[in-house]
């Protein structure tokens, strides 16, 4: 198990940004686990500028495989008077292979409020819950879980608490950003008793809260499909923290190699 905090802190500095190895522990198959990818270029995003108002939404592409040593960098696209739009790379020996578009927004005054369906009722794990860890050569080592299978009977749907073992020294928003991926894709259900090779392309998610926190570490997270076909599935994602509160909506695009 390694921490983000000290991925981080054994970082390098280049210009606009840091260089850094992935552990072999944060590998998802043959590149690095999007929630650990997504909270480094989010700490790059967060150095390029002073000040920035809070992390409103993060719009992500998975272009191609990242291990072993990294380079992390951000470019300011354009900072206004209520928002800055900040873009970050990741690239590899392989060449590039991550980037996001972070978008950092004030709250602002306004007579529209809405989040009636989207609050958890949902109590997080109790201390003597039977709680599981990935195997260690994976990145859900890094992590603790309980699944509610009984909640999230869909076919093509995930529901389950998740926190990070190690979560010291973190940023809100790169805690959340490290957390909110740690689902496997919804369609993976799909597979049955016959696996095959899965991987995220795109990945949008919008913040809810300017400041996330929980309790003992621990997030709900949902993933669900309901489309699947010719290689590709679209998922909505949630993710609430342990009071019921919603945290963050999400979607993604999968492709299906099977």
């Amino acid at each position: 198990m390694t921490p983000i905090a000290d991925i981080l802190s054994g970082a390098t500095a280049i210009k606009d940004g840091f260089r850094t190895a992935i552990p072999a522990d944060w590998l998802q198959g043959r590149t690095t686990y999007g929630g650990l990818s997504s909270a480094l270029a989010l700490h790059a995003a967060q150095g390029i500028e002073l000040d920035l108002p809070p992390l409103r939404s993060a719009q992500v592409s998975f272009i191609g495989p990242l291990s072993g040593d990294v380079s992390v960098t951000a470019t300011k696209l354009r900072r206004g008077r209520n928002a800055a739009f900040i873009q970050a790379d990741i690239t590899s020996e392989a060449g590039l292979g991550y980037r996001a578009t972070f978008v950092f927004m004030s709250d602002q005054p306004s007579r529209i409020e809405l989040d009636g369906r989207l609050r958890s009722d949902r109590r997080p794990p109790a201390p003597d819950a039977k709680l599981y860890t990935g195997p260690d050569e994976f990145f859900t080592g890094n992590f603790n879980f309980l699944d509610l299978k009984e909640e999230a009977a869909g076919e093509a749907e995930w529901l389950r608490w998740a926190r990070l073992r190690a979560p010291d020294g973190l940023d809100p928003m790169v805690h959340v950003l490290a957390v909110a991926d740690a689902l496997p894709p919804a369609a993976f259900k799909l597979l049955g008793k016959q696996p095959a090779p899965i991987s995220s392309l795109t990945w949008i998610v919008n913040l809810l809260a300017p400041a996330p926190a929980t309790t003992d570490g621990w997030w709900l997270l949902s993933a669900q499909s309901d489309y699947a076909r010719n290689g590709c599935s679209s998922q909505a994602m949630t993710i609430w923290n342990a009071d019921g509160q919603p945290i963050a909506q999400g979607m993604q695009s999968v492709a299906i190699f099977a």
